[in-house]
């Protein structure tokens, strides 16, 4: 079980890090919800009484991305912060010649340019430009917090929100696949880095628009996504400890 190799139910109730692959169109605090509840539920099984579990995540996936999400239980909660803090590694597709106002396929298309000329050479060079320390607007539909709201709640209701850049680090981006319209790329980035505003902003650079098309962490910190294991075999090894 690698990460899960836990001895029994009171070792990971006292504290373990725990590796998932998030699943599509699942929230991060959708796999916080259903851990927690598998491991009361098995509680309650052995001892026939009721116990609230300590369960968070370090750093927020989107519903519709997939790929790796850090969970941590009991006293490791505290790693939390720490763990949220690493650099990140994920594969990428973006989508030339189509925007979306959420820069993802959350919402519907609101402009669409045909640019079947585009070569390898022109993406390369624009790559370029967005590796490094650069100034990053995020997305207005986004958790981040304005005014004491959500941004997306805001945005979800038509109304105008006003987003601040960020300063972020792109340390590596590597075009791994390529047919129009569809980029493929290897990201690492600093913690704050929204993949989605990177579409955006590569669509833009290279005069066509763009969106990202799907989305797969693959890395945090030290932390694999070939380590981590689907939520239905954790409830499986849980069951049977």
């Amino acid at each position: 079980m690698g990460y899960f190799d836990i001895s029994d139910l009171n070792d990971l109730i006292e504290g373990r890090v725990l590796l998932f692959n998030k699943p599509l169109f699942w929230t991060s605090f959708d796999v916080v919800k259903k851990t927690r509840a598998i491991i009361e539920k098995k509680y309650r099984h052995q001892t026939g009484q009721r116990r609230k579990i300590k369960v968070g995540h370090a750093g927020t996936l989107d519903p519709l991305a997939t790929g790796l999400i850090l969970l941590a239980t009991g006293k490791k909660t505290k790693m939390l912060e720490e763990l949220q803090a690493r650099d990140k590694e994920y594969i990428s597709t973006i989508e030339l010649g189509k925007t979306t106002p959420s820069f993802d396929l959350e919402t519907m298309f609101d402009h669409r340019q045909a640019l079947s000329d585009m070569r390898r050479e022109d993406i390369l060079a624009v790559l370029e430009l967005f590796t490094g320390e650069i100034d990053q607007l995020p997305p207005a539909y986004s958790a981040k917090n304005i005014q004491g709201e959500r941004a997306y709640r805001a945005a979800r209701r038509g109304e105008n929100v006003e987003m601040q850049p960020i300063r972020i680090r792109i340390h590596e981006m590597e075009m791994i696949h390529w047919q129009w319209p569809l980029v493929t790329l290897r990201v690492r980035c600093d913690k704050g880095t929204y993949i989605r505003s990177l579409a955006r902003d590569i669509g833009e650079a290279l005069g066509c628009g763009a969106h990202l098309a799907g989305l797969k962490r693959t890395r945090i910190g030290d932390y694999l996504l070939e380590n981590a294991v689907n939520i239905s075999d954790f409830e499986q090894f849980v069951v049977n400890l």
